[in-house]
C-alpha cells in the first residue's frame, strides 16, 4: 500500500513517486490538510483512491520516524480502529432476523434486556388494566403500543384538570375510563388551628402534579417541591403567607365511586399509522437483547383493575396492604428504634383513641430482621432466640409493648424461605447461591461449606499453637443462636466458630451490623438490595431503608396504586431507599427474571439500567428526591444558590451540624425540618449515635427498666474504655495484665445479657444528671432534637405532628 505524500529512502526534499499515476493524482489534485490518500492495486491493474484521517504532516514525520513499511502498518492500524468504532457504534441496530448481530458489547455495559417487544407490550398492558399508571405521562414509542389501551387509573379526557403546556402536541399514550377526581382543599378550621389536618381517607396522591413541581431534570428546585407539598396537604397551618389561587398546586384528590363513570368510548377505525404498527408491532428491531431469553409472558394472571375508595367493602383494600417494610442486620440499636418512633408520630393509627376509628385503614410497620451474616441462615431456634433477644434490648422491648402489637410487628427474615417463596425464582434460584450477593456487577461469592470447614480447622490448627485449645465440634454461631453440627443451613453453611481473637471474626462474610466506617457490613447491604423486591412482591407495601425518618402521614400515597422509588441525587437513575411495588404485578415478574438472567444484580443504579433497555421507566415512576431525601442534591453541591432548609452540605450535620448553624434545630424543632417532605434519608451513619448526651431510650416510667438497662451499659462502655486506656500506659507486665482482665470483665458486663441491675446509689446518679440542665449538651443536633420530640410523644409529653395524644 502507497501513499501521498511520497517518501524516498534518501534525503531529499523533493517528492519521489511509485509510478506515473500517482504523480498525476498528486499534481492535479487539490491537497488536504486532514487527509492522506492511500492507494490500493486492484486485480484489474486499477488502483483505488483511500482517503484516511491522517494529516499530510503527520504522515510525513511517521514515515521519516519509522519507515515507510512502519508507516504503512500504522496506517493499517487506523483503518482496523475506524472499522471497529464504525461497527461498534451500530452494533444492537442492525438484525439478521429477529435477533441482535451482537449481543456482547464491544464498549460500555452489556445489554439487560431479556424479552422481546411484545412481551413488554404485555407488561404495559396488564399494569395499565390493573390500575397501576394513573399517569397521563406518555408512554414511549419503543414500546409499540398501535391502539391507545383503556386506562381505569385516570378520568376521560374531559374530566381531566388542564396542563397547562405540558404534552398537549401529541396524542394521549391511554384512554381513561377510570372515575372523576376531586382536588380537595386541605386547611385547618376553626377552633383546631394549631396543628395541621389529617388527610382524609381514600386520598390519593397525583404524582403528576408532584412532578411537573419537582423534577429536577426540569429545573424544578427542591424548596419550591416542599412548598407545593406542604401547601397541598394543609402542613403550613397558621404560616400561609402565599397570596393568590394555589388550586394548580393542589396534588390530593378523591375518586368518585365506579357506578358514577362514563361509558366507554367507542373504538374508532384504525388510522394508517396504526394500522402499519400492528403490522410491525411483533418486530423486535431495535431492541438490544441479551443471548440468553425468557420465554414468552403467556401466564401472567387476569388483570383486575384496583378499586376506588368509595368501592371497597371497608377501610383497607386486601389488594393493596399498607405495610412499612424494613430490613435490619445485627443488634438491634437506636437507629431503627428512631425509625419506628417516627412511624409511630406520623401514620395514622389511632393510638390516640381507645379503641381503633372503623373508618380509617391503619398500616403496618414490619421489621425483619436478619438474625446472622447476610451470608448464613440461623437455626429452628432462631425465632425464639431473636424474640428473647429482642425483649432483652432496651432499644426493641418498648415496640413489644401490647399497645403497638397491631401496628408494629417484628419478622425474621430468612433467605431460602424468601426466595422460595418468589415464584419467578424458586425453581432455578439454588444454582446461583454461591454468588447470590450482587451489586452493580461487583460479585461476593460465598464460600461453601466444605470451603468454610476447610478454613476454619486451619483456624483452630492455629489458635491450638499459640491460645487455649478449641475443639473442634464447637457448634456453629449465627449472632447470638447457636446450632449443632448436623443442623446444616440449607443456604449456607456457617463453619465452626474460630478463636474470639481471630481476624476472621470481622471478614466480610461474619459481620453483623456496621459498627464502624472500617467495619462496614458490606453484604446485608447487597441482601438488602434485593430483600426489598422480594417483600414488595410477595407482600405487597412500601420498603425503607432503615436509616429514614418518617416526617409526615403517607395516606394519599397508599391511595396511588403505581410502582416508584425516587431519583439519585442528580443522576437520571433509580434510589430504591424508598421503593413501591404491588404485591405479583407483571413489572416484578420482569424484575426478577431480569435480575436473574444478569447475575442477580438488584443495585438501585442496574433496576435503572434494566427499565430503560426494556423501556417500562414508566412503571416504576422516578419520584424526585425531594420527597424522601430533600438534602441529597444541596449536599452534592447543587442548587446552593436557592437551597431547601435546612441545607446539610454534609450528611453528617444531621448529626453534627457547624456551631454557627447550630441554633435552628432547638428553637425550630421538628416543624422546622424539611416541611413537607415525606420522609428524611440520613444515608448510613449507623454508628453515629442520634443524641449522645443522652445515648439511651428515655421513653418514661412504663419503659424504665429499659432506659436503666442502657444507661448501665454506658457506664460499662466507659469503664471499658477507661481500663483498656489504663492498661496500655504500664511498663510493668502484671499491672498490664492486671487492667486487661479489668477491661475484659467491663467488656462482658457492657452487653445488655450481662446486665446487672442499678443499684440505689447508680439510680441515684442518674437523677441527679437528669436534673442538671448543664449536663445536657449546649447545642442540639437536629438527630437529637428528633430523636427526644418523638420520645416526648411517647412519654406523653406532648401530642404527634397532628396533635394527637397518645393513649394507654
Amino acid at each position: 500500500m502507497d501513499a501521498r505524500p511520497p517518501f524516498k529512502s534518501r534525503a531529499s526534499p523533493l517528492p519521489s513517486y511509485a509510478n506515473a499515476i500517482e504523480e498525476k493524482h498528486h499534481l492535479t489534485t487539490r491537497p488536504s490538510r486532514f487527509f492522506t490518500s492511500f492507494y490500493i492495486t486492484l486485480p484489474n491493474r486499477r488502483r483505488l483512491v483511500v482517503p484516511l484521517p491522517i494529516p499530510p504532516p503527520l504522515w510525513l514525520w511517521l514515515n521519516t520516524k519509522f519507515g515507510r513499511k512502519r508507516a504503512n502498518a500504522v496506517a493499517w492500524l487506523v483503518v482496523g480502529a475506524l472499522a471497529w468504532l464504525f461497527f461498534s457504534l451500530l452494533r444492537g441496530v442492525f438484525y439478521w432476523g429477529h435477533r441482535p448481530r451482537w449481543t456482547t458489547p464491544i464498549i460500555g455495559d452489556p445489554p439487560t434486556l431479556v424479552y422481546g417487544r411484545e412481551d413488554l407490550r404485555r407488561i404495559w398492558e396488564w399494569e395499565i388494566a390493573s390500575g397501576h399508571y394513573p399517569s397521563t405521562r406518555p408512554i414511549s414509542d419503543d414500546i409499540r403500543l398501535a391502539i391507545p389501551p383503556l386506562n381505569p387509573g385516570i378520568p376521560p379526557t374531559q374530566h381531566q384538570r388542564t396542563r397547562k403546556g405540558l404534552y398537549t402536541s401529541r396524542a394521549p399514550s391511554t384512554i381513561g375510563v377510570g372515575s372523576k377526581r376531586e382536588y380537595i382543599n386541605i386547611q385547618t378550621e376553626q377552633p383546631n388551628t394549631a396543628y395541621p389536618p389529617r388527610v382524609p381517607p381514600g386520598s390519593v396522591a397525583d404524582l403528576d402534579v408532584i412532578m411537573d413541581n419537582c423534577d429536577f431534570s426540569q429545573q424544578k428546585y427542591v424548596r419550591d417541591c416542599l412548598e407545593v407539598m406542604r401547601l397541598g396537604a394543609g402542613l403550613d397551618v397558621n404560616k400561609r403567607v402565599r397570596r393568590g389561587n394555589v388550586d394548580i398546586w393542589k396534588y390530593i384528590y378523591r375518586e368518585a365511586p365506579s357506578n358514577t363513570r362514563d361509558r366507554l368510548p367507542e373504538v374508532p377505525e384504525l388510522t394508517l399509522k396504526q394500522q402499519k404498527l400492528l403490522k410491525e408491532g411483533a418486530s423486535d428491531a431495535g431492541l438490544w437483547r441479551r443471548d440468553v431469553l425468557e420465554q414468552p409472558l403467556t401466564n401472567l394472571t387476569k388483570p383486575v383493575p384496583a378499586k376506588p375508595f368509595a368501592d371497597l367493602d371497608g377501610p383497607c383494600d386486601p389488594d393493596y396492604p399498607r405495610i412499612f417494610h424494613m430490613f435490619w442486620a445485627g443488634p438491634f440499636n437506636e437507629k431503627p428504634y428512631v425509625a419506628i418512633l417516627s412511624f409511630l408520630f406520623t401514620q395514622n393509627l389511632g393510638l390516640h383513641l381507645d379503641t381503633p376509628d372503623p373508618t380509617i385503614c391503619r398500616p403496618q410497620f414490619w421489621m425483619w430482621i436478619n438474625p446472622g451474616p447476610a451470608a448464613a441462615v440461623p437455626n429452628p431456634n432462631a425465632l425464639r432466640d431473636m424474640f428473647r433477644e429482642l425483649a432483652d434490648s432496651p432499644w426493641a422491648a418498648p415496640f413489644l409493648h401490647p399497645r403497638f402489637k397491631e401496628v408494629v410487628k417484628f419478622k425474621m427474615w430468612n433467605t431460602t424461605e424468601q426466595l422460595d417463596g418468589v415464584p419467578e425464582l424458586k425453581h432455578e434460584w439454588r444454582q446461583y447461591q454461591e454468588s447470590l450477593f450482587n451489586s452493580g456487577g461487583t460479585k461476593y461469592k460465598v464460600p461453601s461449606g466444605k470451603d468454610k470447614e476447610k478454613k476454619a480447622q486451619e483456624d483452630l490448627v492455629k489458635t491450638a499453637t499459640t491460645t487455649t485449645p478449641y475443639l473442634s465440634s464447637l457448634p456453629r454461631k449465627f449472632g447470638n443462636s447457636t446450632s449443632s453440627d448436623g443442623d446444616v443451613p440449607e443456604f449456607a453453611a456457617s463453619s465452626a466458630s474460630p478463636a474470639p481473637d481471630q481476624s476472621s471474626d470481622d471478614d466480610l462474610f461474619n459481620r453483623l451490623g456496621s459498627n464502624s466506617q472500617s467495619t462496614y457490613d458490606r453484604l446485608s447491604v447487597v441482601l438488602s438490595d434485593m430483600a426489598r423486591f422480594i417483600l414488595c412482591h410477595r407482600f405487597g407495601g412500601t420498603y425503607l431503608d432503615a436509616d429514614t425518618i418518617f416526617l409526615r402521614d403517607w395516606e394519599e400515597l397508599w391511595g396511588w396504586k403505581g410502582a416508584f422509588a425516587y431519583r439519585w441525587s442528580r443522576l437520571p437513575t433509580y434510589n430504591t431507599a424508598v421503593l413501591r411495588l404491588n404485591r405479583g404485578s407483571a413489572l416484578g415478574t420482569f424484575l426478577f427474571r431480569t435480575a436473574f438472567r444478569n447475575g442477580f444484580d438488584f443495585h438501585p443504579m442496574t433496576i435503572g439500567k434494566y427499565t430503560k433497555d426494556s423501556f417500562l421507566e414508566g412503571l416504576l415512576l422516578r419520584l424526585p428526591d425531594a420527597m424522601f431525601d430533600p438534602a441529597w442534591l444541596a449536599q452534592e453541591g447543587y442548587q446552593r444558590d436557592r437551597p431547601p432548609f435546612p441545607m446539610f452540605t454534609d450528611f453528617k450535620h444531621f448529626f453534627q451540624p457547624p456551631a454557627t448553624e447550630s441554633a435552628p434545630p432547638q428553637m425550630l424543632g421538628f416543624d422546622g425540618f424539611f416541611k413537607g417532605a415525606y420522609s428524611y434519608h440520613f444515608h448510613n451513619f449507623w454508628w453515629v449515635p442520634f443524641d449522645p448526651a443522652r445515648n439511651f431510650p428515655d421513653l418514661g416510667p412504663k419503659f424504665r427498666e429499659g432506659e436503666y438497662k442502657a444507661r448501665m451499659k454506658l457506664r460499662a462502655d466507659k469503664a471499658a474504655e477507661a481500663a483498656k486506656t489504663a492498661a496500655g500506659k504500664h511498663n510493668d507486665p502484671a499491672a498490664d495484665e492486671t487492667h486487661r482482665k479489668a477491661a475484659a470483665a467491663a467488656a462482658r458486663n457492657a452487653g445488655f445479657n450481662g446486665y446487672k441491675p442499678p443499684t440505689e446509689e447508680d439510680i441515684r446518679e442518674m437523677e441527679e444528671e437528669d436534673a442538671d440542665v448543664l449536663a445536657d449538651s449546649r447545642d442540639l443536633a437536629w438527630s437529637a432534637v428528633l430523636k427526644r420530640t418523638f420520645e416526648g410523644y411517647v412519654r406523653g409529653e406532648r401530642p404527634n405532628m397532628y396533635g394527637e395524644w397518645l393513649k394507654w
